[in-house]
């Protein structure tokens, strides 16, 4: 599972039928101070996230796991909408 912020969407008027009406958006991870770490994934929209959000973020087998993406040819998924992030000891 991935932290990230979702920093852009993509619009693809044509794609797999199994996508349409899903939502596309890019994210890039992050630490949990909220630096920005690692490359730009665009991924799935289960949850109605929307830009500067934080969320979580699966990919892989765990992607096509997520709500309604059985059998939908989907390498990453945000899942889950971040309220908060607390850290012992920082």
């Amino acid at each position: 599972m991935l932290l990230a912020r979702v920093v852009g969407t993509v619009v693809a008027t044509r794609k797999d039928h199994r996508l349409e009406s899903h939502k596309l958006l890019v994210v890039r991870g992050m630490d949990p101070s909220g630096k920005p770490e690692g490359n730009y994934l665009v991924a799935l929209d289960t949850v109605d996230a929307g830009v500067g959000e934080t969320v979580l973020v699966v990919s892989g087998s765990s992607a096509r796991m997520a709500s309604g993406m059985k059998d939908t040819p989907v390498d990453a998924a945000i899942v889950g909408i971040v309220d908060l992030i607390e850290m012992e000891g920082g």
